[in-house]
């Protein structure tokens, strides 16, 4: 599965654009746009994007994890190093240390995640900015074909700006089609 990002000028494309999708068997489920206008989106019945595609969460949250992961380690292996408690602590006391630290790191990524923004969605802040919307089409491989061919026929105004592997993978990078957005 594929995540294709297209650039929409407009509410009104944006709505042709999500009403021929949902014709070609595309569900709300595989069509997220982004918007300052949730307002419009909302009275448009389009499906908006949702947190885990507009804040870093995941990423953050993974990277939370990691790092706790080896905070746990470097802390239990320094309690059982210096036997703080006297004696050599058991083993299944080192693995609950290890887990409540990476679940605290985990805990702690994911609230940084809540207060920044997708780092794959920094690049087109500019046009949200200037009130395009960022169409997210999850396209399954039998669909894919047929959703670029129906974008560029019916929906020209729209522009294929990136692809992503898959958009939950917090980590991939997006394969950008326009220079604009290439750095």
């Amino acid at each position: 599965m594929k995540c294709l990002y297209y650039l929409s000028p407009n509410l009104d494309s944006t709505h042709g654009i999500s009403d021929d999708l949902h014709e070609a068997g595309v569900s709300d489920f595989y069509l997220h746009v982004i918007s300052r206008d949730k307002a419009g989106l909302k009275k448009e019945h389009i499906h908006s994007s949702n947190w885990l595609e507009t804040r870093d969460i995941v990423r953050d949250g993974f990277i939370g994890a990691f790092l706790g992961f080896l905070g746990g380690l470097l802390l239990a292996g320094l309690l059982d190093f210096f036997h703080v408690f006297g004696v050599e602590p058991p083993g299944i006391l080192n693995i609950m240390i290890v887990g409540v630290v990476t679940l605290f790191g985990a805990w702690v990524g994911g609230l940084t995640g809540v207060a920044s923004k997708n780092k794959k969605l920094e690049k087109f802040q500019d046009d949200l900015d200037a009130g395009k919307q960022l169409i997210l089409i999850y396209a399954l491989k039998e669909l894919d074909d047929k959703i670029r061919e129906l974008m560029k026929g019916k929906h020209p105004e729209a522009q294929l700006v990136a692809t992503d592997a898959h958009f939950v993978n917090p980590f991939s990078k997006l394969n950008y089609k326009r220079k604009r957005y290439q750095t």
